[in-house]
């Protein structure tokens, strides 16, 4: 029911200015409602979700950039005292973290060199070369055994392994560039231990006794053969100077060295005289010290370990 007042409101006439009047309020409300209903509220700004920041490995070492993680070069050192110690020698600790360090270092400059020439171990032949190793040593069972002794998780062996296989075949083209022969001499020497022996020899080759005689008959198994040998071969470089500076059939003069007193012969000189497996390997090796002394030259290292 509506109420008496409200029904005394609705009923009672009005002029037409209050009837103009009232569709106009009535019009103005209806139009600010439509607005209102129509407006959308602001959108709220959604807080932007921020990631973490990666926190970086503790590393032992930068090279060109590339780190060397502290955990695998504290693995390395474990591994390098337990070699030591099962050798039976004297384990000194800043011989160890250098000789570590350098061979990190040595490993990291062949694996980048070994990707700069397009060299690289993709997933499959990272895992048919450890499924060979762990067939190799008797299984995965061993394998295991072999890496938890070793100091490995499968994680960091996988890694080492891979960088091993870069720089394995950077070696390979280094030591293929160093040749299988070089300039070599051929030489024997009489080896005397006082001056005054040395001097009575002098004296025979000069009277024409041959070089030959006499030094079998200072040394009676081998006639003092030295054999062919490259330049940086000897241990002895003023034997070397002597005998690459010689014709083939002539002799030195008396070289006081700490074997004693040595009197040289070149027998033959070749240019390029196939090495012996011994100076092969030489030679090799010392082409791999110049390549390795020389990219430590042009590289970055930073070394981050007291």
């Amino acid at each position: 029911m509506v109420p008496h007042n409200l029904e005394s409101v609705i009923i009672t006439p009005v002029n037409k200015q209050t009837k103009k009047l009232f569709i106009y309020i009535l019009l103005g409300v209806l139009t600010v409602a439509a607005a209102a209903c129509g407006a959308k509220e602001p959108e709220a700004t959604p807080t932007p979700t921020l990631e973490p920041t990666p926190t970086e490995l503790p590393m032992a070492a930068r090279v060109n950039g590339m780190g060397i993680l502290l955990s695998e070069y504290q693995s390395e050192l474990q591994r390098y005292q337990a070699g030591i110690q099962e050798a039976g020698e004297t384990y000194d600790e800043a011989a160890a973290s250098q000789a570590v360090m350098d061979e990190l270092v040595s490993q990291a400059l062949l694996a980048e060199a070994a990707q700069q020439q397009g060299y690289s171990v993709d997933d499959t032949a990272l895992q048919t070369r450890l499924d060979t190793l762990t067939q190799e040593i008797g299984g995965s069972d061993k394998m295991q055994g072999w890496l938890s002794t070793n100091f490995y998780t499968d994680e960091t062996f996988r890694a080492a392994l891979k960088r091993d296989m870069q720089a394995t075949w950077m070696k390979q083209q280094i030591l293929a560039e160093a040749g299988t022969t070089a300039e070599q001499v051929h030489a024997r020497q009489i080896l005397l231990t006082s001056q005054e022996e040395a001097d009575a020899v002098m004296a025979q080759l000069a009277a024409g006794t041959s070089f030959d005689d006499l030094a079998y008959q200072y040394d009676e198994l081998t006639g003092g053969e030295l054999g062919w040998f490259p330049r940086g071969y000897l241990l002895q470089p003023a034997i070397e100077d002597a005998a690459f500076s010689l014709e083939p059939g002539s002799y030195s003069g008396i070289i006081n060295t700490s074997y004693g007193y040595q009197i040289i012969e070149v027998i033959e000189k070749d240019a390029q005289h196939a090495l012996s497996p011994d100076a092969l390997q030489f030679i090799q090796r010392k082409a791999l010290n110049n390549w390795l002394e020389q990219q430590r030259g042009q590289a970055s290292i930073e070394i981050l370990v007291p």
